[in-house]
């Protein structure tokens, strides 16, 4: 099966796609360029490589060991969030840090230094890797930690792949008291009213996160706060995965099914507060397998951004624009990250206000919306995430990420990507 990316948008395939299982052995000596693939969760173009060769890396899904004083694993890198989630939980350790779904690769959230509902609080993923093995395709490994080849440490984490291969990693597990989370839900009307439950909830909860409805005319939405609770007294468990079973020829989703889910959803009876398994609330669309499906055959795009926290009229701007355009997203997320530093050159969250929507693929419609967004966003001095990126240009990218030109110097030139060729010329 041809290896694509979550977002299924047109693309050409790789000419090579190879099984690599074996962190001991060398890279494979190819013509072109290689890149590491790992479960294909990037939404764009940053784990595809057209025409040269993808290595499939989830073969490297061995848990090396594990110290059950200090919470540190050490893992290959092909391994699943899911993997790990589903062995240690159960012994009260849960991830520091965790995106949106489970079932992306240890290396790939290395590589993407994912971000979670706890950034307040914890930061950025590589913040909790203690160090990793990066090979590179001259054979060379090198151990990388904050202390030991800090420079490779700091262009690999959010590196996106493309300083080698990274093989194993060690990373700090946190104590949990078990499955269950406790959610306080609260509807907001406004953004005033959402900053001021945000303020609130990040100075008493580990994690914070809200549901926005994209499309209403003013901003309103949903504000979910949680914490690890102990489940002694009895959690709501997660619903049993339904799956999403065709691709139709056309999207699913459009301005009146939209219009109808967010209206359901942002009336729907819901408890204030409850105890819940963490599964539906750390990873509420790992509930639908396939659920990029839904969007048919041209597939869809993620728009994620961060905008200082000053810039509350640019966010105004932003959804008033997406709401006139009727595109949009059933499950828009909006948060704000705080002051903790990422360690990535390339790390996507700064101190601010960042947005995610998806948005099917309507070809230059969609593209035109983007471009609006696109210079707001730059215009307060905001960026976009690489990992749900398939269509930013390149000087975008380059002004935006201002150490662009010293991560440059740590790219392995047999690496390459997509993403990469794209916005680096």
């Amino acid at each position: 099966m041809t290896l694509a990316a979550w977002g299924n948008l047109p693309a050409q395939p790789a000419a090579d796609e190879r099984c690599w299982a074996e962190r001991y052995a060398a890279l494979p000596v190819v013509d072109g360029s290689l890149l590491p693939y790992g479960n294909g969760r990037s939404y764009g173009d940053v784990c595809l490589n057209s025409g040269a060769t993808l290595l499939q890396t989830r073969g490297l899904d061995h848990l090396i060991s594990f110290d059950a004083e200090s919470g540190v694993l050490v893992c290959e890198a092909g391994a699943l969030l899911a993997d790990i989630l589903d062995v240690f939980v159960p012994r009260g350790w849960f991830l520091p840090v965790t995106p949106g779904t489970r079932f992306v690769t240890v290396g790939g959230a290395i590589g993407n230094d994912v971000h979670g509902k706890n950034h307040h609080q914890s930061g950025t993923f590589g913040r909790h890797v203690r160090r990793f093995e990066l090979l590179r395709s001259d054979g060379s490994r090198r151990i990388c930690s904050p202390n030991e080849n800090a420079d490779w440490f700091a262009a690999s984490v959010g590196g996106l792949g493309l300083t080698g291969m990274i093989t194993w990693a060690e990373i700090e597990l946190k104590r949990v008291r078990g499955v269950g989370v406790a959610v306080a839900n609260t509807r907001f009307a406004g953004l005033d009213e959402f900053f001021a439950l945000n303020a609130a909830a990040e100075a008493k909860h580990e994690y914070t996160v809200a549901w926005i409805d994209c499309l209403a005319a003013r901003p309103r939405g949903i504000f979910m706060a949680g914490d690890h609770a102990d489940s002694a007294g009895g959690v709501l468990p997660a619903n049993k995965p339904l799956t999403f079973p065709l691709t139709p020829p056309v999207s699913a989703i459009n301005s009146l099914t939209l219009r109808a889910f967010n209206l359901a959803y942002y009336h729907r009876p819901f408890p204030k507060k409850t105890v819940m398994h963490y599964a539906p609330y750390f990873y509420p669309l790992d509930g639908i397998l396939h659920w990029n499906r839904l969007y048919g055959r041209q597939g869809f795009y993620q728009y994620q951004c961060v905008l200082p926290m000053t810039a509350r009229d640019a966010l105004s701007e932003i959804l008033r624009s997406i709401s006139t355009s009727r595109q949009g997203s059933f499950l828009a997320v909006l948060k704000t990250f705080g002051e903790l530093s990422s360690p990535g050159l390339l790390s996507f969250p700064m101190p601010g206000i960042t947005l995610a929507l998806d948005f099917s693929n309507r070809g230059i419609p969609t593209r035109a919306l983007f471009d609006r967004l696109d210079a707001i966003v730059s215009a307060v001095g905001g960026r976009l995430y690489a990992a749900k990126d398939a269509r930013m240009a390149g000087d975008f990218f380059r002004r935006s990420y201002s150490r662009f030109n010293e991560f440059s110097g740590f790219v392995d030139p047999k690496f390459s990507s997509d993403f990469w060729r794209r916005v680096s010329s």
